[in-house]
């Protein structure tokens, strides 16, 4: 149905991506928009392919990955993307984990050699 479509343009502005991402997600079959002639209109299963691309991204995983487990659906059904969405979930927060501890560790450091400068500026005056 025509209205349920939004262009090339829109597409763009209501994820904020450039076309040059949306154009590259079409090239790496993680969307497909409809064509007509040169023109591209994405309909409500692009759009929410769309929304769970761009959380899968800021979550941390590849395109790759993400690119995979869209296809699950379409080859095992629900069930299955469900248990290979559960199993990166685990594995990406766990590598998450490590990172926010060597984050926290790398701060800490840095506050206690701020710390010992600050001090030796001040004995020094």
């Amino acid at each position: 149905m025509p209205g349920d479509r939004i262009s090339f343009k829109d597409m763009c502005a209501r994820f904020d991506v450039t076309p040059r991402t949306l154009r590259y997600y079409e090239y790496i079959e993680l969307l497909a928009p409809q064509k007509e002639g040169r023109a591209r209109f994405y309909g409500p299963r692009e759009v929410a392919r769309m929304t769970l691309i761009l959380r899968g991204r800021r979550f941390g995983f590849s395109l790759e990955e993400i690119r995979q487990w869209l296809l699950l659906y379409n080859q095992k059904g629900t069930s299955e993307q469900y248990q290979v969405w559960i199993a990166m979930a685990d594995r990406q927060l766990s590598d998450l984990e490590r990172q926010r501890a060597e984050l926290d560790e790398t701060i800490a450091d840095l506050r206690a050699l701020r710390d010992e400068t600050q001090d030796s500026l001040r004995i020094a005056d």
